[in-house]
């Protein structure tokens, strides 16, 4: 985000899943959770985001980042919870997960859902220009 320019504040601490605030050039303020899996995570779980606390907020973006699959995900607050599961049972009760990626266990690759693939970005143009209210 900073090496594309963008304003972006980091709170002190995040206990209320905020990683970044960012100043968009309109003078509002959104903030932003981010999340990642790294390279190293076994196979077909490249993009899978589970257990994530959330309710809707109006002015709320997720961006979602698999690094073996060198891809970025950005959807706002009502985007995430129409496309993410919601736990009904166990620990994790009332927890949502995404899973961003399938996989064919034939050639061993992993891709992105085709349901998804209108939310990867290469840039976050998306946070600053489009509303993230519903």
């Amino acid at each position: 985000m900073l090496k594309e320019g963008l304003d972006v504040y980091l709170p002190m601490v995040d206990d209320d899943g905020i990683d970044a605030v960012i100043k968009r050039p309109d003078g509002s303020f959104v903030e932003v959770q981010v999340k990642a899996r790294s390279k190293d995570v076994v196979f077909g779980d490249a993009a899978l985001f589970a257990a994530i606390p959330h309710e809707y907020r109006n002015n709320y973006w997720f961006v979602f980042y698999s690094e073996r699959m060198e891809m970025i995900w950005i959807l706002n607050s009502h985007e995430f919870i129409n496309e993410s599961n919601q736990n009904k049972t166990g620990k994790n009760i009332g927890k949502r997960s995404i899973w961003f990626n399938g996989r064919k266990t034939k050639t061993q690759t992993e891709h992105c859902k085709p349901q998804f693939l209108k939310y990867v970005e290469k840039d976050f143009s998306r946070i600053l220009k489009e509303s993230p209210i519903k």
